[in-house]
């Protein structure tokens, strides 16, 4: 009986034995095949990213062909010129024979550098590309005038404008020499004016900001002519924001002030250099106008990426008069109000100190006036050099006992 329970149990275990065998060969299959279909998934994606390659090479080469009749067949492309900077005019014209005469009447009131470009378009045959190895060439003509334009404003011993004078009554020294012509002398009241107002939205106005907003949209609704003149908003705290861009309707700008909102720091600095290089120095000129800035601030910056000198080096670059209203009713000049005093002196506008808020609309008021009683200069600097140096500026009356004159102290000189 025992050794028949034996003989069963050794069947058992073979039988035991048999089956992990046979699993055993059945998984090396299934690994094997596992691997195998690995292998083929590898080769369709090795297979499928030669075919993505190849596909996109020829994509590539199908453009650049396309491209190639713009381009290696040398048909030329609209050539304009860069914006002009201060005192540069660039125009495009067929090339003369001969050089042009200069410009009797400056387009810059800085010494300008004029580049006159002009580039020969190939006739096209119907159908046809044109062949433009002959007519690519660009033929550039370089010639300095050295002219500068100088608006000025002069008063009497009490203040008041003096609008009758004449050539006669003013002498011009550049960089310390009298001028070696003086070209042209006219009331300047009836040039175009580009003006910008620049309006300190920061905490620090807070409280008065109502009426500096319409004492601001009455200045601009007496200042601008339409189709003739053009303003811009600009409302800063730690950045500028212009709120309403150059136009003459005076509704508009109306709207441009009212949407400025107090709130934040300071970046007075950084907002008159944003409007001195970013707007009036890149606005279209058609030939000698008035530039001008109206900076309603405290004149206390804390948020400013340039310095002072900075901006009011912009704004003489600009050819910029800046006017400064302070917002400081305290009854004492703070650190703030010497800032603008010096802002304005640089440029040959004026600073105003209201210390009661109706004194806001008066300041204003002043400004129109001034803009109303201005002469303008335009003289050949003696011994000029296009050097790219600071030259100064000083326009002396005739009778300087008795009248005061007032102008920009002086601007940079193109560079070569």
């Amino acid at each position: 009986m025992r050794g028949l329970r034996t003989q069963n149990m050794h069947k058992s275990f073979a039988a035991i034995r048999r089956t992990f065998r046979a699993g055993g060969a059945n998984l090396d299959k299934e690994r094997r095949a596992a691997k195998a279909g690995l292998a083929d998934i590898m080769m369709t994606m090795e297979l499928r990213h030669f075919l993505f390659t190849f596909i996109t090479a020829l994509a590539m080469a199908a453009i650049a062909l396309a491209q190639t009749p713009d381009g290696a067949n040398g048909n030329p492309t609209s050539n304009q010129g860069q914006p002009a900077a201060a005192g540069t005019s660039v125009q495009e014209q067929p090339a003369p024979a001969q050089s042009a005469p200069a410009s009797s009447v400056p387009a810059s009131p800085t010494p300008s550098s004029t580049n006159v470009k002009s580039s020969v378009a190939p006739a096209v045959a119907s159908g046809q590309q044109a062949s433009t190895q002959d007519d690519e060439s660009v033929t550039t003509i370089r010639k300095t005038v050295n002219e500068v334009n100088v608006v000025f404003t002069v008063t009497d011993k009490h203040g008041r404008y003096v609008k009758d004078l004449s050539k006669n009554d003013f002498k011009v020294i550049d960089d310390s020499k009298p001028a070696e012509e003086v070209k042209d002398f006219r009331n300047q009241t009836d040039l175009p004016l580009q003006v910008g107002l620049l309006v300190d939205a920061s905490n620090s106005v807070r409280d008065r900001f109502k009426f500096e907003q319409e004492s601001a949209i009455e200045f601009l609704n007496q200042t601008i002519r339409p189709k003739y003149d053009a303003a811009f908003i600009v409302g800063f705290d730690v950045t500028p924001e212009v709120t309403q861009d150059f136009t003459d309707n005076t509704e508009s700008l109306s709207r441009g002030v009212r949407l400025l909102r107090p709130g934040g720091g300071t970046a007075m600095f950084d907002a008159l250099y944003f409007s001195c290089r970013d707007k009036l120095l890149k606005a279209p000129r058609s030939g000698p106008l008035r530039r001008a800035i109206v900076l309603l601030s405290d004149g206390e910056d804390n948020q400013s990426h340039v310095t002072r000198e900075e901006a009011i080096e912009m704004a003489q670059r600009a050819e910029v008069i800046v006017y400064t209203i302070s917002t400081n009713i305290s009854g004492m000049k703070g650190k703030g109000d010497k800032v603008l005093e010096r802002i304005a002196d640089a440029t040959g506008g004026r600073a105003f100190f209201p210390f009661q808020l109706r004194d806001v609309a008066n300041a204003f008021a002043e400004i129109q006036d001034e803009l109303r009683s201005q002469y303008a200069v335009s003289y050949k600097p003696a011994d000029f050099r296009a050097d790219g140096r600071y030259r100064t500026i000083e326009i002396v009356a005739s009778d300087h006992k008795n009248l005061h004159v007032r102008s920009r102290r002086g601007y940079f000189a193109p560079a070569q």
